[in-house]
């Protein structure tokens, strides 16, 4: 009995470290150094990058294209000057 505990215990850490990683900060610079930010409201659908807020699970989760609550990385400085139908990118999630 005690082997099947700590076989569970080890499996349900080995789980909690891996959504940590999945759950990190996606705003890091790419290998290629540049540096990225969030950009909200300019994302198609399917194609957000990771969590986009409650009843959602991580990226391609956007159900519609420029969803205010979906964001995509993009090169930093760039996200306010891109336009879409719907207006501008945001830094911070809006309503959609």
């Amino acid at each position: 009995m005690k082997s099947l505990t700590l076989t569970l215990a080890t499996a349900a850490l080995a789980l909690a470290s891996l959504a940590g990683v999945a759950l990190a900060d996606d705003t890091k610079a790419p290998a290629g150094g540049a540096a990225m930010e969030k950009c909200y409201g300019v994302a198609m659908a399917g194609k957000n990058d990771c969590k986009a807020g409650a009843g959602t699970t991580c990226a391609g989760s956007a159900k519609k294209d420029y969803d205010g609550m979906h964001w995509k990385n993009v090169p930093a400085g760039t996200c306010t000057s891109i336009k879409t139908p719907h207006g501008m990118g945001s830094l911070t999630p809006m309503k959609s």
